[in-house]
């Protein structure tokens, strides 16, 4: 691939010279321009700054002319440096001939990309390319207002990446690549990496990343959602961060879908059945409509393709005026005339209005190609913290659906379970009172859930060490608090599916 330029956007870096994306590299480690470097550097506050769009801690901690610091001015903080310390720490010369560096002035050069340090899950360091002012903040860097842009490392390219379930593929495909953060996080556990995008801009960046990252290369094919895939191709992985965000027209292409409402959700949701493997799994965050009159849940489980089981997460709600100036903000507009940015504000809500949407919710949404019969879709609201990365959660998640549909109560009674690492029990009654009023089980991992549970059902979990059958473990709780056996078990299995379904309880088997 060529170079891609933009009006108004910078030249890109070539793309084609890998040796120099190489040599960049390891000056970069060699100078710790890593993300633990990074903080090292600057400290918590500062770094921390970053992510809100703020850089004067930073270039108040980077004033020196250490390495580091001089790497930090130039590739985090768009200031131009000195040619000559430049010139003790970087190839320079490669790197204004590949158009990594542009010449500023008589002495001094100046990046024409951002390029922010990124922690892998194993420890890799790597490099997330993006256009300039947009490495720190995420859209709220100082060119997201350009059309075609390409941003840089934020919340929901991290959240993403966190939720992923990363067992070794054949195949993954990162729907909207962006920066190409997904697809590099999938190279590291995928044979072949497919990144498409429909900014030919943002699929050149992504080269870039993976080159300055060490990855492999990936597939790279522009066009619109499924449009660059074959109809007979199917993944076992499919990711997207897409443009989900619901507003009146398409102004800009990285947040914008350019489709009413949130149909572009719903349509990459629901044509990403046919293109899953068998067990495939396929992994959105979106933005759903809360329509007067329609539960959300319906609109949702609505979305789900056929053969597939689902579980949607909604993670965040916010009313029309809270999105309205979430996403007015992002682009910058409130910094514009008040009258523009009025008639901005009336056409969002105009909008909500005309199609009866109270409210906008933010989550995931995970689908995973079943043979069963009667898939399995989950939709729930949980807007608690919750402790990243996440992906083998919901694996697991996926594991228990199938256990649950092949075990009839009869079969429940017969299984061995264990009590989950790191599951509490909290007692909550009035203080001095000799029973509780009730007993709750809360999760130390993952979705961190909690739960209420009566004493046979606490008694049951803290007893389950995989030895003796669930059956039998009833049978000695019977006899301990002298209730008929018979009526215990008849009672006692909807509990523990309902501690198996949420991930208190894991079949030992």
């Amino acid at each position: 691939m060529g170079d891609v330029s933009h009006t108004s956007l910078s030249p890109l870096p070539s793309s084609d010279r890998v040796d120099v994306a190489a040599r960049l590299r390891d000056a970069l480690l060699g100078a710790s321009f890593t993300a633990d470097g990074l903080l090292d550097l600057l400290g918590a506050p500062a770094y921390a700054a970053l992510a809100r769009s703020e850089t004067v801690p930073a270039l108040r901690a980077t004033r020196g002319d250490t390495p580091l610091e001089t790497l930090v001015r130039l590739f985090l903080l768009q200031q131009p440096v000195p040619h000559a310390r430049v010139a003790d720490v970087l190839p320079v010369q490669d790197c204004l001939e590949s158009g990594w560096l542009t010449r500023a002035g008589a002495d001094e050069v100046a990046a024409t990309v951002d390029i922010r340090p990124y922690g892998g899950p194993g420890g890799e360091d790597w490099f997330i390319v993006s256009d300039l002012g947009c490495a720190v903040g995420g859209a709220g860097g100082i060119g997201s207002r350009e059309e075609g842009v390409v941003l840089g490392v934020g919340g929901a390219s991290t959240t993403l990446a966190g939720i992923t379930v990363r067992t070794p593929v054949s195949s993954a495909l990162d729907l909207g690549t962006g920066s190409g953060i997904q697809a590099l996080h999938a190279a590291q556990h995928a044979t072949r990496v497919i990144a498409t995008d429909l900014n030919p801009r943002a699929l050149h960046i992504t080269a870039l990343t993976l080159a300055l990252s060490g990855a492999p290369a990936a597939d790279l094919r522009e066009g619109s959602l499924f449009e660059p895939i074959a109809d007979d191709e199917t993944y076992d992985l499919i990711v997207s961060n897409p443009p989900f965000v619901i507003s009146p027209g398409a102004r800009l292409t990285y947040r914008d879908g350019g489709m009413g409402g949130d149909d572009l959700c719903r349509t990459l949701v629901q044509q990403a059945g046919d293109r899953l493997s068998d067990g495939g799994y396929a992994q959105f965050l979106a933005n759903w409509q809360h329509v007067e009159g329609e539960e959300w849940q319906d609109r949702l489980r609505s979305w789900v393709p056929r053969g597939c089981d689902a579980w949607i997460v909604q993670r965040e709600v916010q009313d029309v005026t809270q999105y309205a100036e979430l996403w007015l903000r992002d682009a910058g507009d409130h910094r514009d005339d008040p009258a523009e940015y009025q008639a901005r504000y009336d056409a969002w809500l105009d909008e909500f209005e005309a199609r009866k949407v109270k409210a906008v919710g933010f989550g995931w949404i995970t689908l995973r190609r079943t043979a069963a019969a009667e898939p399995s879709i989950t939709v729930e609201e949980w807007p608690h913290s919750i402790e990243q990365p996440l992906g083998e959660t919901v694996r697991a998640h996926f594991d228990r659906v199938d256990y649950l549909r092949a075990s009839d109560d009869a079969a429940l009674l017969d299984g061995h379970f264990r009590l989950v690492a790191e599951v509490v029990q909290e007692q909550v009654g009035l203080p001095g009172a000799e029973d509780p009023e009730h007993v709750v089980l809360r999760q130390h991992r993952g979705m961190r859930r909690a739960t209420k549970v009566d004493t046979v059902g606490a008694g049951f979990a803290g007893v389950c060490d995989g030895t003796l059958s669930a059956g039998r473990i009833l049978d000695a709780i019977a006899q301990l608090v002298g209730e008929d056996p018979v009526l215990l078990r008849d009672r006692t299995p909807a509990q523990i599916r309902l501690l198996v379904e949420q991930g208190f309880l894991e079949p030992a088997e």
